[in-house]
């Protein structure tokens, strides 16, 4: 798989959430016949939902394409480190691989704060990739940031 090449899709969705004035967090899911099931962007402002993030829009879009809780053989490629809530659900519908650009000191689960994908006391441990287009993952949270304060 090209990991940059659904990471740039990733990076379009994450462009769509910043242009709402959202987080700049983008996803895509991606199956065995590399063909985007899912994709979704951060949102909770916007839908009032705390848990409408770009992770989550993906993974239910995906289930309900499969019309299967489950995602076996999938990827998820994410912007930014997914959080404790968002490793839940990769966890929960069995995502195969997340691949994601920057960690995120904040809130990251993967690496960060926590290692749950590591945390093999739970009945699924997804392979993880690092720092996919971390340089341009990461200046989309930093000029989003930056703009935010400066107003």
């Amino acid at each position: 798989m090209d990991d940059q090449f659904y990471m740039m899709l990733a990076i379009k969705e994450a462009k769509q959430a910043q242009s709402m004035g959202e987080v700049p967090v983008g996803a895509v899911i991606v199956d065995e016949a590399k063909k985007v099931i899912g994709h979704g962007y951060n949102a909770p402002i916007s839908t009032s939902d705390p848990t409408c993030h770009a992770e989550i829009t993906a993974i239910r879009m995906a289930a309900q394409r499969r019309k299967n809780y489950r995602l076996p053989g999938t990827t998820l490629y994410v912007t930014i480190e997914p959080c404790i809530m968002c490793m839940g659900a990769i966890i929960h519908s069995r995502i195969k691989r997340v691949v994601f650009g920057a960690s995120d000191p904040k809130w990251g689960a993967v690496c960060s704060l926590y290692r749950i994908a590591d945390d093999h006391r739970l009945n699924h441990t997804p392979e993880v990739v690092s720092g996919v287009c971390e340089e341009q993952t990461r200046n989309l949270m930093k000029h989003f940031f930056t703009s935010k304060r400066s107003r």
